[in-house]
């Protein structure tokens, strides 16, 4: 299999874990009004605090729309591009799994400095990704 097709799999890893995060989160607000400490009422408008049991899995499930972006701008230029090397898939799954373990942590016993460490990492094969896709930009605007 190419490498260049290869990159799909971490980019279809990560939208599972987009749709893990989302039904913790989902499972969380049920919860809070079905146990009472938020009225169903609250979510028209969110106006007020988010119940303390479902605020980390929604925070979560926002800073996926963030920083990722960039990962699946990445994955998409370097289909483009092509970066056809698996080291840029590698990148891509280091990639992933450091976004899983930090959802993991911060879903969980949230040690803040474990978790900075693992969204440091993901920033750091997010990087390595870049400079790979630069690198085929760069080449390829010298061969023209």
């Amino acid at each position: 299999m190419s490498t260049n097709v290869q990159i799909i799999f971490p980019m279809c890893a990560m939208f599972l874990l987009v749709l893990l995060v989302l039904g913790k989160m989902f499972l969380g607000r049920v919860t809070a009004v079905r146990s009472g400490s938020v009225k169903l009422s609250f979510y028209r408008t969110l106006q007020g605090q988010e119940p303390e049991q479902s605020i980390q899995a929604v925070r979560h499930f926002a800073n996926l729309f963030e920083a990722p972006v960039l990962f699946y701008v990445a994955c998409i230029l370097g289909l483009i591009l092509p970066v056809q090397s698996i080291i840029f898939v590698i990148l891509a799954w280091l990639y992933v799994m450091a976004r899983a373990v930090h959802a993991f942590i911060h879903l969980g016993k949230n040690d803040v400095i474990k978790r900075m460490r693992a969204y440091g990492f993901g920033w750091l094969a997010l990087i390595g990704m870049w400079l790979m896709i630069t690198a085929k930009a760069i080449h390829i605007a010298t061969l023209t």
